[in-house]
């Protein structure tokens, strides 16, 4: 069906229970996609259950999960392994901002929380997950950078580290599965109005910025079988959101 691009594949999207994760996910069960949402909030995968139904599809299929957890990441590519076979996309939406201070200033509580969350926890969903992903027929991985990382901005030293070595992790992983039907993409949102964002600029007007579901349907054209993603970083560009 031409509404529905990505029918029949299975896809796992971790952050889903707000954000861009949340706008992920409802975008690729919208396109056809059967979701496994995974975050901490189960709340707020029961919301996103609630929208994927009133669009008048199938539920997802709901997996409260810490991502700091590798052992669980683990448990989840087993028992996906035996419901499904095989993982047609992977969508990495959870991150962690760490905090905005000077680096000097960094607890380490709070450097070991970024580092968990936005380079562990990715690794762990590689080493767990590619074996499914090498099961499908074009397998897609998708992870979510940020411009943070070429800016050298002051004060934001945990967060830029962190989705560096996550560019760098990915690019390897992307280099060893260029022989396979396996392609990877990093997926810089731009500013989004997300509850990180509203975080890290306070006094920021979020009205001004694009909300998480304009970047849904770039994620579902990322995770077509029937596409080639480009190479390299994806920047989201969008559309002033008062433009008329």
């Amino acid at each position: 069906m031409t509404d529905q691009p990505l029918a029949g594949r299975i896809a796992l999207v971790t952050g889903a229970s707000r954000g861009i994760g949340f706008a992920a996910a409802l975008g690729l069960a919208k396109a056809g996609a059967h979701v496994i949402a995974a975050a901490r909030t189960q709340a707020g995968l029961e919301e996103l259950d609630d929208a994927i139904r009133a669009e008048g599809r199938p539920g997802a299929t709901l997996t409260p999960l810490d991502l700091r957890n590798g052992d669980d990441i683990d448990r989840l590519g087993g028992v996906l392994f035996q419901r499904f076979g095989r993982l047609d996309v992977l969508v990495s939406a959870a991150g962690d901002l760490g905090l905005i201070t000077p680096v000097a200033h960094l607890e380490p509580k709070t450097w070991d929380r970024a580092v968990a969350v936005n380079l562990t926890a990715n690794y762990r969903l590689i080493r767990a997950m590619d074996p499914l992903l090498r099961q499908s027929s074009a397998g897609r991985a998708l992870f979510l950078t940020s411009g943070a990382v070429g800016a050298k901005r002051p004060f934001w030293g945990a967060y830029a580290a962190t989705k560096a070595a996550l560019e760098a992790l990915v690019a390897a992983y992307s280099e060893e599965t260029a022989h396979t039907g396996v392609r990877c993409v990093l997926l810089n949102p731009g500013p989004m109005r997300t509850r990180m964002r509203a975080q890290a600029f306070p006094g920021e007007d979020p009205s001004d910025l694009p909300p998480p579901d304009a970047l849904a349907p770039l994620i579902v054209e990322l995770a077509r079988g029937d596409l080639s993603p480009p190479d390299g970083v994806v920047t989201f560009r969008a559309a002033p959101p008062h433009a008329p």
